[in-house]
């Protein structure tokens, strides 16, 4: 009994079954909105965002030439502290 053709084909068929999985993964990326938006501006921007708890979220949204901080849980969104958007950056340690 000859298994070495099952054994080529079973590797080309695991192949192929993996190259579409692959395949279909890379397109949903290009094709799913928001993700591949590229250099278009946005009005509104995700700052930071941190874990409190189970289910909540602390977020900081720029909007309007804002900063918001907003807590975010199941269902409810509420807005905690509002500020200006700094005019200047802290620079990196690196460099």
């Amino acid at each position: 009994m000859n298994l070495l053709p099952y054994f080529l084909q079973l590797i080309l068929m695991l192949a192929l079954v993996l190259g579409l999985a692959v395949g279909s993964l890379w397109l949903w990326r290009k094709v799913q909105p928001g993700i591949g938006a590229g250099g278009r501006e946005r009005a509104i921007r995700l700052v930071d965002a941190m874990p409190i708890g189970a289910t909540g979220r602390l977020a900081v949204v720029e909007f309007a030439d804002k900063r918001l901080l907003i807590a975010v849980s199941r269902g409810r969104v509420e807005l905690i502290a509002e500020a200006p958007v700094p005019t200047f950056t802290i620079p990196d340690r690196d460099g």
